[in-house]
């Protein structure tokens, strides 16, 4: 059983289905939440593809950017 409280702008969800709701409010002051949820892609573009095989190539002939210098953000 899902129990809703409203107070001071909040929304209290006791029991709900889900962690993540997408939430619609309306003028007339009427709340609506529909359930959010992540999937994962069916396939990855042919042109993400491209990029990574592109990427990927680059890597292999050693065509890369310097070394990024992190020492500015060492734990002291």
């Amino acid at each position: 059983m899902l129990h809703v409280w409203i107070t001071k702008k909040r929304i209290i969800l006791r029991g709900a289905t889900y962690h993540y709701y997408n939430v619609k409010e309306h003028g007339n002051g009427c709340i609506i939440l529909e359930p959010w949820e992540l999937s994962v892609p069916k396939s990855i573009s042919s042109r993400t593809l491209a990029d990574m095989d592109r990427v990927v190539s680059n890597f292999k002939r050693g065509d890369v950017s310097s070394a990024i210098d992190l020492s500015d953000f060492s734990k002291e």
